[in-house]
């Protein structure tokens, strides 16, 4: 067991879990985009981004194939990641607005950034049985953020119904009928020990080319529901 998040970061690195995540992954840090051929794919797991200590969790889907399997770090390098770390930026959650290497500077200030699944999937879609099987580095991660995490923020639905049984199972009590997912959403979670504060959870539409390029998520839609998030944690935010 994972007693630290730097031994989690490590060990899921090398993870084989998923066949058919592994060959992709592999395959795409093989044959490249023509855009990025002199460089060296990370083609591998994933880690999640930010301090070991964070008061806020930005939980995403999958790492892109040209985008995080590409640098190894989340969201980074690729148009996706453009919009999110602006939107951070902005409201004062990240030192800079780019993400282009993993190596550029760029630092998360009180915030972690994590996904349900930690290898680039085909068409950017995970079967429930690649997500189940991956369940467990989350379900470690948020044991141990645990002493200092306040507030989640949610991009898209398949992350909230990914998250929503590993809060369960950490014992946040879920509402019945459980809570759909939806932008802008808020939902307070109690813990079964009552000495836990409560954890705030937030939705928030994905940062896909989908929905920024049709202008179904604004960086101004982005930034509300950070800066909420971050005011729920204890962060300051907002510039």
């Amino acid at each position: 067991m994972c007693r630290t998040i730097a031994e989690l970061d490590e060990t899921l690195t090398h993870c084989r879990a998923c066949p058919r995540l592994v060959a992709w992954r592999e395959l795409v840090a093989r044959e490249k985009r023509a855009a990025f051929r002199d460089q060296t794919y990370w083609g591998r797991p994933v880690p999640g981004f930010g301090p070991d200590d964070a008061r806020m969790l930005i939980v995403g889907l999958a790492p892109a194939a040209h985008g995080a399997n590409r640098t190894g770090r989340m969201f980074t390098g690729d148009r996706s990641g453009e919009v999110l770390y602006a939107a951070m930026y902005a409201v004062g959650l990240a030192n800079q607005p780019t993400a282009v290497s993993r190596d550029d500077g760029l630092r998360l200030l009180g915030v972690r950034i994590a996904s349900p699944v930690r290898c680039a999937p085909p068409a950017n879609k995970p079967t429930p049985e690649e997500r189940d099987r991956c369940r467990h580095w989350l379900d470690t991660e948020l044991r141990l953020l645990a002493p200092t995490l306040h507030s989640i923020v949610v991009l898209g639905a398949f992350g909230w119904q990914a998250l929503l049984p590993a809060l369960a199972d950490a014992g946040w009590q879920i509402p019945r009928p459980r809570p759909k997912f939806g932008h802008g959403v808020h939902i307070e979670l109690t813990h079964t020990d009552p000495a836990r504060e409560p954890l705030q959870l937030f939705g928030c539409y994905h940062v896909s080319q989908q929905n920024t390029f049709t202008g179904r998520l604004t960086p101004a839609m982005i930034e509300d529901v950070l800066i909420r998030a971050a005011t729920a944690a204890g962060l300051p935010a907002g510039r």
